[in-house]
């Protein structure tokens, strides 16, 4: 079969793309200090030179690949070429932590381990948990590997839209992390997406946070920027270098963790900077404040749009919402304690709301439904939400509810839908305190602890077993300096004002919450609740 007839196969995106306009730029990073550029022609022919290589090195269809390699031309060539192949990339972030890499690793069963030097290090260090891989193949930059342009493969193998594509993990942030089946129609959904919804096409220079979003905007032929920074770590980013590709390039879209526009914003902010060519920005991957967006709007030209869509590595994207709407509708609700707003489903996805089951649900009865404005579990279906987890049966079993030949997603996540169809998000599931009194949800309650001044952020975490747990607001500080006796007793004033709160009765500060590895804003509930467990007893506090 040839490349041109596997049309939903992403990995054929760009040979389209080379074709219609072989000499646009296509890519670009920087090479020992230097920005490097590539035409959409020269990135086609790097991949099929790849696509050469790795063939002649065994890799074919449904090989199961672990991809190590830093964001950049390799990354993205490679990526291309194993698509085509019909291999199964396996993506894992580096940075979750050694227990939880491992666990991912004996997971996905890798039997091909592609990385730079330092992977291969790190491999050879730890090599009890790599017993599955048969060939190791190590990229340095600028390496023959892929660079015999004129030693292409005439034919890849056929692959169909349900043949995996890509094993890729989620972060962990309520449980061991997860691998995620990615077929290649996912991929094609979610590429359709990106052009159809959000616009994105050959007239646009992306600049994304995000690794894998960089092969979405080239199989759309817009340019691609890859900023200087570690992907594993958003809320590190460098922003004068984050900024200064996006003035170089004339940047127009970016799609990033709120942890990355936070620091852009305060920088622009501080230096009285603007980004007059960015047209589109997007955040995700956890709540995004007021606060947030009209730092980043004011960064922005008049005419541009910020967008916050809400999903999960097993669905993305669900729902969205502007900025805009956010700033002028939504976030004053959500700072009353209604939990923060994260739009309407997008076309072709469906989003409803059942009554909340700690337990697998063996198949769809419309008697889970619960009415307009009540809150529940959040279920998706879509085509771009993935059918399954990599090895894993008792996860699918309790993520998917069978819907006659179809099936609803379990976000893991609480919500409500309000009289506008807008969905609302109210936390995790796993993170309601449940107590003697009812339940309470985190972030409406959050939200309102947030407005207290001196308060950075806060998170609700129960301490002892459900049906009787004890709930406790934890509280870190904008300045650490500041009278904390003071503003523990301004805290507890408010939360005897306010119905969500008044059966609240610990309060406890936190220097640094425990944050998630991939976007470094979700919380670690969890890892607080057992902190808290250490200062709070069922009779008062320790």
């Amino acid at each position: 079969m040839s490349d041109a007839m596997d049309s939903h196969n992403i990995g054929h995106t760009l040979t389209r793309i080379a074709h219609s306009q072989p000499e646009r730029i296509g890519l670009i990073c920087n090479k020992h200090g230097q920005y490097k550029q590539w035409t959409f022609s020269e990135l086609e022919s790097i991949v099929q030179s790849f696509c050469h290589d790795l063939h002649r090195r065994g890799i074919s269809k449904g090989t199961r690949v672990m991809l190590m390699v830093q964001p950049g031309l390799e990354f993205i060539g490679l990526a291309f070429a194993l698509f085509r192949l019909g291999a199964v990339v396996i993506l894992i972030d580096p940075g979750m932590g050694f227990r939880n890499l491992f666990g991912c690793i004996g997971s996905a069963r890798p039997e091909v381990f592609i990385g730079t030097p330092k992977a291969i290090l790190f491999k050879r260090l730890f090599a009890s948990h790599f017993t599955t891989v048969k060939q190791t193949i190590i990229i340095h930059p600028w390496s023959g590997l892929g660079r015999r342009a004129s030693a292409a493969l005439r034919q890849t193998p056929a692959t169909g839209p349900d043949d995996l594509a890509a094993i890729i993990f989620t972060t962990g942030s309520t449980g061991p992390p997860k691998g995620v089946c990615y077929t290649h129609a996912i991929f094609q959904a979610q590429l359709d997406f990106i052009h159809d919804y959000y616009g994105i096409g050959p007239t646009d220079i992306d600049q994304p946070a995000f690794p894998l979003f960089a092969l979405f905007s080239i199989g759309l032929g817009a340019a691609v920027v890859i900023p200087e920074m570690n992907p594993a770590r958003p809320a590190k980013v460098n922003p004068a270098k984050f900024i200064r590709t996006i003035k170089q390039f004339n940047v127009t879209y970016s799609f990033g963790s709120p942890a990355i526009w936070n620091r852009v914003s305060r920088y622009c902010l501080d230096h009285g900077l603007m980004l007059p060519s960015l047209r589109k920005v997007l955040m995700a991957g956890a709540p995004v404040t007021g606060d947030l967006l009209a730092r980043v709007k004011a960064m922005l030209p008049e005419e541009a749009e910020i967008h916050t869509p809400y999903g999960a590595t097993e669905s993305l994207p669900t729902t969205d919402i502007t900025g805009h709407e956010i700033l002028t509708r939504t976030w004053p609700l959500t700072r009353q304690g209604k939990g923060t707003c994260v739009g309407r489903p997008l076309p072709g996805n469906r989003v409803r709301i059942i009554a909340i089951d700690d337990g697998p649900i063996t198949a769809w009865d419309d008697h889970l439904l619960l009415p307009t404005r009540e809150i529940g579990e959040i279920v998706v279906q879509g085509l771009a939400v993935t059918k399954a987890y990599d090895h894993n049966e008792p996860e699918n079993r309790l993520a998917k509810i069978p819907d006659q030949g179809a099936f609803w997603h379990r976000m893991g996540d609480v919500g409500y839908l309000d009289l506008d169809g807008r969905l609302w998000v109210c936390g995790r599931k796993a993170h309601r305190v449940i107590t003697s009194q009812g339940t309470l949800f985190p972030l409406p309650c959050e939200a309102i602890c947030n407005t207290l001044p001196g308060i950075l952020r806060s998170a609700l975490v129960g301490v002892g077993t459900p049906p009787d747990q004890t709930p406790v607001l934890i509280v870190e500080l904008l300045d650490k300096g500041q009278n904390q006796a003071r503003l523990l007793g301004d805290l507890k004033e408010m939360a005897a004002r306010q119905p969500l709160l008044s059966n609240i009765r610990h309060f406890l500060i936190h220097d640094e919450f425990p944050t998630d590895i991939r976007h470094n804003v979700k919380i670690f509930r969890e890892k607080l609740a057992v902190w808290a467990a250490t200062r709070v007893d069922r009779k008062g506090e320790k």
